[in-house]
């Protein structure tokens, strides 16, 4: 026969047989591609060793290398990826797993088969069935069969009893015609086989056959160690004809002296055929049991995986963002009970997910990540600061809408809300609140920005260029509004009660907002002496007077906003 050939042998040896991605075939690669040479492989070798003995951790050996200056990251990723066939963006990766994956056993790389629950439930169900039947089997057919040996044993004992008791004159006689007589009479017991009599020379005195009389008797060669129980002794063997039979011995005695003995062999075989009898029936249940087990473990299986099937295609739902997915399950048991806590939570995750999308809609994206990161901050609580409040307003709103239909009123208005929320939110502001038809921006709270004066006026600019170009789409409300803006000192935080609490801002400072805006025309930006001083490098004001403020004991000097010095576009990320 022909052997295959040693490259082909090799081959198979290799893929199925771990190839170690150790630190020696890593520096081997290096110097082979000439990347280091043999001496800085030994250097780094000795300096991993150290590194070993002083830090009792591992060092990799291609970090090692680059630590040393050897040789670069670079190229020794590359040499990676090149020799392993895999890729690697640093030597931080665990590049040991990789070499593992693309280039480890078979067994290693293949994946893991998924067999389903039911399947294990009911292979775990038949094997444990299977298991304990036969093991129940084997234990009761051994009883059984101890009982039937003890049984035969007992049956020999009265007919070797009953021979013993008949025999003693007749083998003090030497009544050969009494004694056969006697034996004759064996052949009339079921399962009895032979009896024999014997004189203290062993001769046969009688016997089942009577060709046999006068013969010595012939010890047949047992099976299985003799036996003594009293004065009886038993052992089996195997006859010529095949059949096991169990070989009786009990001495006849007369006035204390031996005169002989008597011997019976009682057939063992109906044992072995009741016993296949009851393996036939054993083995009939154990299938019944094996079909009835396999059925329940089955039907348990699928009612247990089943609904772990559902919860799985829910929890996928739920990883893509469908919150309103709902596992249905009528079940009064753990798995019902997960059903209700998983659609619970489903559920909630859907409030929390429409409560951040219309927060979202008033506030940046990053105050509102701050606000669900920790929503016990101290700012939710209440906090002093300073801040920039921007009003805007339509003039002449009330005699507009009363002129028309609610329904129109309604779309025009969402329009202007659109377009202000949006030039609030992107230079850093949030919408606190609409008041009918004013619009409440903050600048500087919750998140704090230095330049928050700076983004409130860019972003009233904003507004009003906005304004104007969507006033050419017969929408009269976007040409009447009029804007004030105040910086200085707020009070932000939640503010309430327990049924309905929101987050605001207050103080004089959004007061004196609210009552620029009111003294500002459409078109117009006012605002205060604070803000001027902050932004007079860079912006142009007209002074637009001094005013008698309400709540206010001195006149407030007001500067219209005509233009702002170009820069960068202040943005909310900025």
């Amino acid at each position: 026969m022909q052997r295959p050939p040693k490259t082909l042998v090799s081959g198979i040896r290799q893929l199925f047989q771990r190839r170690s991605p150790g630190d020696m075939q890593l520096g081997q690669v290096l110097v082979d591609r000439g990347i280091i040479t043999d001496r800085q492989l030994q250097t780094a070798l000795d300096a991993q060793r150290q590194r070993l003995l002083e830090d009792g951790q591992a060092v990799r050996l291609g970090q090692l290398i680059t630590d040393l200056g050897i040789a670069s990251e670079a190229a020794v990723v590359e040499a990676i990826n090149s020799n392993f066939r895999i890729s690697v963006a640093s030597l931080s990766d665990n590049i040991r797993e990789l070499i593992r994956r693309q280039r480890g056993p078979l067994a290693e790389r293949l994946p893991a088969p998924a067999i389903p629950i039911w399947l294990k439930l009911s292979v775990g169900a038949l094997l444990i069935v299977t298991v304990t039947t036969v093991s129940f089997s084997i234990f009761i057919i051994s009883k059984q069969k101890a009982r039937l040996f003890d049984q035969t044993v007992t049956l020999g004992t009265v007919s070797l009893n009953y021979f013993v008791n008949n025999a003693r004159i007749p083998l003090i006689d030497d009544d050969i015609l009494s004694l056969n007589t006697l034996i004759k009479e064996a052949n009339e017991t079921e399962g009895l086989r032979y009896a024999v009599v014997t004189d203290t020379r062993d001769l046969i005195r009688a016997h089942t056959e009577v060709d046999r009389i006068g013969t010595a008797l012939a010890t047949p060669r047992p099976t299985a160690l003799q036996t003594t129980r009293g004065n009886i002794s038993y052992f089996s063997f195997v006859a010529d004809s095949g059949e096991q039979i169990l070989n009786l011995t009990r001495e006849v005695l007369f006035q204390d002296k031996i005169v002989g003995a008597v011997h019976v062999g009682v057939s063992l075989d109906f044992i072995e055929r009741m016993v296949d009898r009851e393996k036939g029936s054993i083995l009939f249940m154990t299938l019944v049991m094996m079909t009835i087990g396999l059925a329940t473990a089955i039907f348990l299986g699928i009612r247990f995986s089943r609904p772990i099937s559902q919860l799985v295609a829910a929890t996928e739902a739920i990883g893509k963002g469908d919150y309103r997915y709902r596992v249905e399950l009528d079940r009064q048991d753990e798995l019902g009970n997960l059903a209700t806590a998983f659609n619970q939570m489903g559920e909630e995750l859907f409030r929390h997910t429409l409560t951040r999308q219309s927060f979202g809609k008033y506030v940046g994206e990053e105050v509102l990540e701050m606000i669900i990161a920790d929503p016990e901050k101290m700012w939710l609580k209440g906090h002093k600061n300073d801040a920039t409040i921007l009003f805007a307003d339509i003039r002449g709103f009330t005699a507009y809408a009363e002129e028309r239909e609610p329904e129109a009123v309604v779309e025009l208005l969402n329009t202007y809300f659109e377009i202000a929320t949006r030039a609030i939110l992107d230079f850093g502001g949030y919408v606190d609140k609409f008041i009918g038809d004013c619009v409440l921006g903050v600048f500087g709270v919750p998140v704090f920005r230095k330049d928050h004066v700076e983004r409130a006026v860019r972003a009233s600019l904003d507004l009003m260029d906005q304004l104007h170009r969507q006033h050419a789409h017969a929408n009269p409300l976007l040409s009447s509004v009029g804007i004030g803006i105040h910086t200085g000192p707020i009070v932000s935080g939640n503010i309430g009660s327990q049924a309905k609490m929101e987050y605001t801002v207050i103080g004089d400072t959004v007061n004196l907002a609210s009552r620029l805006s009111d003294l500002a025309t459409p078109g117009e930006v006012l605002v205060t002496e604070a803000v001027y001083k902050k932004l007079h490098a860079m912006i142009s004001v007209e002074k637009a007077g001094t005013r008698a403020i309400k709540g206010k004991n001195a006149p407030v000097e007001i500067f219209r906003v005509t233009s702002i010095r170009q820069r960068a576009h202040v943005k909310s990320t900025d």
